[in-house]
This record gives C-alpha cells, sequence and structure tokens, in this order.
C-alpha cells in the first residue's frame, strides 16, 4: 500500500475536548492508529462514549467543514492526514482546499436541515456558500441528479424537511453532504432515527453512490449489522482505544477484549431489509 494509495492516516492519534480549565479537559481518543485506503469504506464501529462521534467530527470539521458547535474537538497528540496533508496545525488556505474534498454527515444531519428552506434549497446550499454566483440552472442539474440517486421522487424538492418522513430528511442529509462531489464522505451513523424497516434501503443507496461516484468513506455507527453491510473493514472502538481494526471477520474471529466478544455474539443480528 503506497501513500497514494492512502485517504486518511492515523498515528497515536489523541483527540481532546478543549476547556479553559486544564483539569476539565477530556480526552475522547486516545493514541488511535489506522488508515483508510482510497475507494474504500471504512466501518467505525463503538458504544456510546467510545470515541467513534468524536473522530468522525475530528475528520470532517478539521477538513474543513463549519460547525455551530460551541465546543470542537482538538487533536492533542500523534497526527492525522487526509489526502496527505496533515490536519494538526492546518491553515486556512490548506483547509479551505481540504474541504471540497470532504463531504461530512453529521450525527444529526437530518435534524440540521433548514426547515425555512426546500429539499432542492437545502441540498443546493453548500453551493452557494462556496459561490453566490453559481449557476442556479447547474446548480438545480445538480441537485436533481442527487435527489434520484439517493432514491426520493423529484416531486418532494419542492417539499418542506417537516412533510417527509425520517427516512427521507436523512437521504435529503446525505445528498447534500454529496453535492459537492467530494472524495470522501464522512457519515456519523447514518441511519440515525431513520426506522428499521427502510434502515437497508438507505444503506444501499450508499454503498450504490459510493459506487457510482468512486469516493471513499468512514461510516460510524454502534451497530455492527450496519458495519457489516456497508464495509469489509472496521475499526473497534471502546473507550476512546483501538481494541480491534482490519478486516471484520478477522477481528471477530478469536476476540480476547470484553467489547469483541459481545459483538462477536451480537452476530446473529442482521439489518432489516
Amino acid at each position: 500500500m503506497t501513500d497514494q494509495n492512502v485517504v486518511i492516516r492515523a498515528d497515536d492519534l489523541s483527540i481532546r475536548y478543549p476547556s479553559r480549565d486544564v483539569r476539565s479537559r477530556f480526552v475522547a481518543v486516545e493514541g488511535v492508529s489506522f488508515t483508510l485506503e482510497s475507494g474504500e469504506i471504512l466501518g467505525v464501529v463503538g458504544e456510546s462514549g467510545s470515541g467513534k462521534s468524536t473522530l468522525a467530527a475530528t475528520l470532517g470539521l478539521l477538513g474543513g467543514h463549519a460547525t455551530t458547535e460551541l465546543v470542537v474537538p482538538e487533536i492533542c497528540g500523534g497526527s492525522l492526514s487526509m489526502f496527505g496533508t496533515e490536519i494538526r496545525g492546518i491553515g486556512s488556505r490548506s483547509r479551505d482546499r481540504l474541504a471540497l474534498k470532504v463531504g461530512y454527515l453529521a450525527q444529526d444531519g437530518a435534524e440540521r436541515l433548514d426547515a425555512r428552506l426546500t429539499v432542492a434549497e437545502n441540498i443546493a446550499e453548500p453551493i452557494y456558500s462556496r459561490d453566490r454566483k453559481f449557476s442556479s440552472r447547474e446548480a438545480g442539474l445538480a441537485v436533481a441528479t442527487l435527489v434520484d440517486s439517493v432514491q426520493l421522487p423529484l416531486g418532494l424538492m419542492t417539499s418542506f424537511p417537516y412533510e417527509l418522513s425520517s427516512g427521507q430528511r436523512q437521504r435529503v442529509a446525505l445528498a447534500r453532504a454529496l453535492i459537492l462531489e467530494p472524495q470522501l464522505l464522512i457519515a456519523d451513523d447514518p441511519t440515525r432515527g431513520v426506522d428499521v424497516t427502510v434502515r437497508a434501503g438507505v444503506l444501499e443507496v450508499l454503498r450504490e453512490l459510493r459506487s457510482e461516484r468512486d469516493f471513499s468513506a468512514v461510516i460510524v455507527s454502534s451497530d455492527l449489522a450496519v458495519i457489516e453491510y456497508i464495509s469489509e473493514r472496521a475499526l473497534v472502538l471502546h473507550r476512546g482505544t483501538v481494541v480491534g481494526f482490519g478486516p471484520i471477520n478477522g477481528v471477530l474471529q478469536e476476540p480476547i477484549h470484553p467489547y469483541l466478544k459481545a459483538l462477536a455474539a451480537s452476530r446473529l443480528g442482521t439489518v432489516s431489509a
């Protein structure tokens, strides 16, 4: 594996939440190492509090995406590179260039859709944030293409988020994250809030989009069945540290860590179709 084929490389990465009080600074991820190869979907799985969402936020937000959060995670140890660019200490210009390559679907992405905007306007908003003079015709075509790709009726483009089901809103959020045609998608719990009966449909759309658009992806979930459905390799986190990394079957074949044993025991469950 050459560096040209590595989209993300984390070496002994530690991430904390900043605070004026040094004693209250919380290290959420500690000593994590992994790689994401070009064209790969890597699954990140762990319980609540394992650090998986912190890792996703770091990849998405430090990859150049804006946030309304009051507290943003920061790298406090080790190194993290994306597309060969070191993230720690990154300058604003490099961050802006990197942002064009990274799409970020936050854990509450469907809930963050602007209720005042239509589906089409929500999806197109990242385009106009980059270039307010962008052709409305080209933006409309790009939005319509993505709406069709995420398997939503084109008639919903003029609807508002509150008129959609949870599964439809999640697909709109996914389309919004992909509208700038990123080379890397970071998706934190893409099936969150989605009815179990349509969960597999959302994941299948994601898998088909990855094949069509040829991007790499990091998919985060607390549900092993979701990770198995969407990826071949998994990074398993427990209390902020890595307890397993590699092909899913290999990681769970002879588990030693108690959390890995619990995951292996849960493999009888499947994603509902």
